[in-house]
């Protein structure tokens, strides 16, 4: 079988696709860090069992079995995808996005190839665009002009002692910025790749007027070392074609201490992040699956979009802290104060300029 990766897929939902392993020596991972990445990932009854078929396709449903490898001790983004049981054969069940689809199934397929265990097992089915659109249709707030705040560490960006209202999937709370109306949004699911830009869609049409995205990415430039600075900026790479979109922080995050800027690059899905496709984008500066969708997807809505994120791993060189020890206490804490950092630097910028 051949281990090349399969193609960022932008259409053929509905076909049954068979999942190729990376290779994993071509990885911008170390082998052993990558399989440490995989381990925490995939589901245990992958790990555990042996199965004569594998196939993940596109549904939320947390009535199937749930992973016994999901964080705990976290508000948001610890749901990963479930698993149902039909005799022999395993069905993975991803929150309904092509990329996080794709993402999963190379996962599973990489994870098996590492471990030893056949290769011919994992298939996967895109979710139609109507499943998708549909999966974030219950997202439904009463926003009049906010802006919303969404992604990673929102518990330490919202005001201490708020209330998380919840909803399907999902929480939120309310406060007042320097006199502008933000709402706080957290999913328990991760809003993956063309999921997040559903998302900033769906806000939009349900009256917000800027959308800013927390985050953490991956840097290309070798010099800089994981969990020490904050990307920002407004443009990325997707598909080939540069997208800009109206910055909800102008020039102002940029202008901070610590805070590095550049073109960002829209992947898919990390495992296809090899040193070939290093070379290809090595004179940007960022990478991650869901910035460009959501940059996009808020330019078409005519709304502001902007991103504050951690960088959280280096692919052009090996740093001790990577995408597969991020529970380390060390790592915690650094990430702790980046985040702190990005709270002042929305309040300031909340503070600096009336809306």
């Amino acid at each position: 079988m051949s281990l090349r990766p399969d193609p960022v897929l932008t259409g053929g939902t509905g076909r049954t696709l068979r999942a190729t392993p990376i290779v994993a020596d071509g990885h911008t991972m170390a082998p052993d860090s990558l399989l440490r990445y995989l381990q925490i990932k995939v589901h245990h009854l992958i790990q555990e069992h042996a199965w004569d078929c594998i196939r993940i396709v596109g549904g939320y449903d947390r009535q199937a079995v749930i992973s016994a490898h999901e964080k705990t001790g976290k508000l948001f983004n610890f749901e990963r995808p479930t698993a149902e049981i039909h005799g022999r054969d395993l069905v993975v069940k991803a929150f309904p996005g092509t990329h996080y689809v794709h993402h999963y199934a190379l996962i599973i397929a990489t994870y098996l190839a590492m471990t030893g265990r056949p290769l011919d097992t994992v298939t996967y089915q895109l979710p139609d665009v109507a499943v998708c659109h549909d999966a974030v249709q219950h997202l439904d707030l009463d926003l009049d002009g906010d802006l919303v705040i969404v992604g990673w560490g929102l518990a330490h960006l919202a005001p201490a002692g708020g209330v998380w209202t919840r909803g399907p999937g999902y929480a939120w709370q309310r406060a007042l910025v320097h006199g502008r109306p933000v709402v706080y949004l957290g999913f328990l699911h991760s809003i993956w790749g063309d999921v997040a830009g559903r998302v900033v869609g769906r806000l939009a049409e349900i009256g917000a007027r800027d959308v800013v995205y927390v985050g953490k990415v991956g840097a290309l430039d070798p010099e800089i070392e994981p969990n020490t600075r904050l990307a920002t900026g407004n443009e990325s790479l997707v598909c080939g074609a540069l997208v800009q979109w109206n910055d909800f922080f102008g020039d102002f995050a940029a202008a901070q201490p610590g805070v590095h800027t550049g073109v960002h690059v829209t992947s898919p899905s990390i495992l296809l992040e090899d040193r070939d496709w290093l070379t290809k984008h090595a004179e940007h500066a960022f990478v991650d699956p869901e910035i460009g969708p959501m940059g996009a997807a808020a330019r078409h809505a005519g709304i502001g979009f902007g991103y504050l994120h951690v960088i959280s791993n280096n692919l052009a060189r090996h740093y001790p802290a990577d995408l597969s020890n991020e529970r380390h206490h060390e790592v915690v804490r650094r990430r702790a104060l980046l985040v702190s950092r990005i709270r002042d630097i929305i309040a300031n910028r909340l503070a600096a300029r009336p809306f």
